[in-house]
């Protein structure tokens, strides 16, 4: 009885890593969509009101609202933002870890395009995954 227990739950467990990568995945592709749009509002409120962002080489960024912000002005350097999520690991009913690879594109006289990776904590509010923590930095 106790494996079947076991079972059950393994079963369960793959079915919410299954849903929630799903879901964070949408939510990933409703940011590309507001930051080419250029909605810095709409890729604020993918984020939780205290969420906190890690930018390579700045200051720690707090709030939706400055994490738009930041975003309009890294808009101004960088364009086609690419995100592939690698990983998602459910850390409850209500949170999810996820790591991943993004492209972009460098809006200098000569564009590049740089990789990188990154890792976000997940915060489910209300019925939405919204983005609790999000660092990156280039490289592999």
């Amino acid at each position: 009885m106790r494996s079947i227990a076991l079972v059950i739950a393994f079963v369960f467990g793959l079915i919410a890593s299954a849903s929630a990568k799903a879901e964070i995945e949408a939510v990933n592709a409703k940011w590309t969509e507001f930051f080419n749009k250029g909605d810095f509002t709409g890729v604020a409120s993918l984020y939780t009101t205290d969420a906190t962002a890690f930018p390579p080489g700045s200051a720690m960024v707090k709030g939706g609202a400055a994490i738009g912000a930041m975003w309009k002005g890294m808009a101004e350097q960088v364009s086609d933002p690419k995100l592939t999520t690698v990983d998602v690991k459910p850390l409850g009913p209500s949170a999810a870890r996820e790591i991943g690879t993004f492209s972009l594109k460098t809006k200098a006289p000569t564009p590049q395009e740089v990789t990188g990776k990154y890792l976000v904590v997940w915060e489910k509010v209300g019925n939405d995954w919204k983005l609790a923590a999000d660092i990156w930095n280039d490289g592999k």
